[in-house]
């Protein structure tokens, strides 16, 4: 049954919305096709997810967060990652300074006083959540002066159907038509990859989205712009809010040393400590260094302290582990290597590969606690220097961490708008939408047999890995300047990672046969390992004879892969009116799915 009326596709007006469990943006795509992020009433971006009720009146957003001080049993807080889950099996630790969760039934809900009569009311989460997304409806609404009806929402990867199912009804309920739920690190890939600078080229991406109570890392496989998450990684007692604890207990230990008092155990000390020591952690993202005032933390006491960003960052060093633990604990689970979040590199000299483009890898960062210089800093020398690392202290032009999934949301919503409800809902259908993916990479390599003792170049992959199906790649090599017949071996690959040990340097004795720190020092950086990725060939697929190719020629070969592993490929000379094709049936598959 229907929950409201329907809305004609010619009516619906979107936006994106990301709906996060600390903060939630909006955004609008504009006639020049830019997403541009929504600020409300307020003038906030970054608009918190927190509602408060102050004698009847609802505070939303900031002035909601700023009430955790004054009236925190009546604000409700980080309550999105209850949605559509059962009371048993919530984590309520995130709510201790805000109104606790409570069992409605066998859902979740907050005791609050939501009106102005005296007791207090059981309100859901589900109803929460309405009263949030009607909030953001209205900002958008006030905003670009014409009503929103409909809306693109983020969901985090691991969200269940039972949790998908409760934010569309409550958006439902918000007068929000949900256009399309998408993954979070998509909208965040398609915020960059729908920049006019941009060009679509086949890429392997990182999105660590680094939020305020949990943090999630996804590797995407980008085909032909094809999306595919390879893998995820998750951890929900770790985020922003973990770094605003190594500031508070930092200044609480000094306000404790000057007059013996812990603030941290006083519940209104400890709400204004949270809040500016976010402040203060936001300050030192920006600048070297950062001052907190805090007036009357603790029994009339005032508070004012300064920290730098060397102090901070050795404080937090644990929590930076943490971070890029996680980071590294995704790319394991995609069963890659951090060599492979990398650019490859050109074919060999032998054979050269000219209109084929340069693949790209990105790891971005979303999320707060993206701005984090040192972050950025460290998954630099974690990962291969030709790795973009798409954060703003390590990419001039990268975009706000904050607003990347509200920008995906908007771009995805801006087109599909103007299709029909049903058009939607049979795109996104997984009959549609899962696809078939290469298990292993196809490539080309080109031999000359009649030249005696010509070596074959290395294995290169044509197409890669975890590329959808159907697939077509055309490409150009370029032959010896012997020419003569060539033969064309289209084939599989693998790639494994190597490890080098350089050959350490002979030790010059240069202090009568004693050696000192230092020079124990260098001859230790120099013996480092190398680590570098290796293709080798390990089945051979199809194989086409040219004959007579003419010296410093170009061969073309084109290959199709269909959608059941049929394989066709077309090689000729370029110049030649000929060609020749070849093609290779698709394999058996047995019933339990194997070939």
């Amino acid at each position: 049954m229907s929950e409201g009326p329907a809305v004609n596709a010619a009516e619906w007006f979107a936006i994106g919305i990301s709906f996060g469990n600390s903060n939630s943006s909006i955004a609008y795509t504009g006639p020049d096709g830019k997403a541009e992020v929504i600020a409300n009433e307020e003038g906030d971006r970054q608009i918190p997810s927190i509602l408060s009720y102050v004698d009847g009146e609802e505070f939303h957003g900031t002035q909601a967060k700023l009430q955790l001080i004054r009236n925190p049993r009546d604000t409700v807080a980080y309550f999105r990652d209850y949605l559509g889950k059962d009371y048993t099996s919530i984590d309520p630790t995130p709510c201790h300074q805000s109104a606790h969760p409570q069992q409605s039934d066998s859902a979740v809900a907050f005791s609050i006083h939501d009106a102005n009569d005296e007791g207090p009311s059981s309100i859901t989460v589900s109803e929460i959540t309405t009263r949030h997304l009607r909030r953001l409806k209205q900002s958008a609404s006030d905003f670009l002066g014409k009503a929103v009806n409909a809306a693109v929402i983020t969901v985090p990867t691991n969200s269940s159907a039972a949790q998908r199912g409760a934010l569309i009804s409550s958006a439902k309920r918000a007068g929000i038509e949900v256009l399309q739920l998408v993954h979070e690190p998509v909208a965040e890939l398609m915020a960059y990859d729908a920049r006019p600078e941009t060009v679509v080229v086949d890429k392997l991406v990182v999105v660590a989205d680094l939020g305020g109570t949990r943090s999630d890392a996804s590797v995407i496989a980008s085909r032909g712009g094809m999306y595919t998450i390879l893998a995820t990684a998750h951890d929900y007692e770790l985020g922003g809010a973990n770094l605003d604890q190594i500031i508070i207990d930092h200044f609480a230990k000094e306000f404790m040393k000057k007059h013996q008092i812990d603030p941290r155990e006083n519940e209104r000390g400890l709400a204004k400590l949270k809040l500016e020591g976010e402040a203060t952690k936001k300050a030192l993202s920006l600048g070297t260094n950062a001052t907190l005032n805090i007036e009357s933390l603790t029994n009339g006491i005032d508070f004012s302290s300064t920290i730098n960003r060397t102090r901070y960052e050795l404080l937090a060093g644990k929590v930076f582990s943490q971070f890029t633990n996680l980071i590294e604990q995704a790319v394991k689970k995609a069963g890659l290597d951090v060599l492979d979040i990398n650019e490859v590199c050109g074919l060999s000299q032998a054979v050269h590969c000219y209109t084929r483009k340069t693949h790209e890898s990105q790891v971005i960062l979303s999320g707060g606690s993206s701005h984090t210089p040192k972050l950025a800093s460290r998954l630099q020398s974690i990962f291969p220097v030709t790795t973009k690392i798409l954060a703003p202290s390590t990419f001039p032009t990268a975009l706000n961490p904050s607003d990347l999934a509200a920008r995906g949301a908007a771009i995805q919503a801006s087109l599909i708008q103007e299709f029909d409800k049903e058009d939607i809902e049979q795109s996104i259908h997984p009959m549609v939408t899962v696809t078939p993916h290469l298990s292993n990479a196809i490539g080309v390599r080109l031999l000359s047999p009649s030249v005696l003792g010509e070596s074959s170049p290395d294995f290169q992959p044509l197409i890669d890995v975890e590329t959808a199906l159907p697939a077509r790649r055309v490409t150009q090599y370029r032959v010896s300047n012997t020419g003569g017949d060539v033969l064309v071996r289209v084939c599989e690959g693998v790639r494994e990672i190597k490890t080098i040990k350089p050959i350490p340097k002979p030790k010059e004795d240069t202090n009568g046969g004693e050696t000192d720190a230092d020079s124990e020092l260098e001859s230790d950086e120099e013996e480092e390992e190398i680590r570098q990725i290796v293709w080798n060939e390990s089945r051979p697929i199809a194989e086409i004879a040219l004959k007579d190719v003419k010296s410093g020629s170009k061969v073309e070969v084109v290959v199709n892969i269909n959608s059941d592993l049929g394989l066709q490929v077309t090689a000729r000379a370029i110049g030649s009116r000929g060609g020749v094709r070849f093609a290779v049936d698709a394999p058996n598959v047995t019933s339990d799915g194997s070939i």
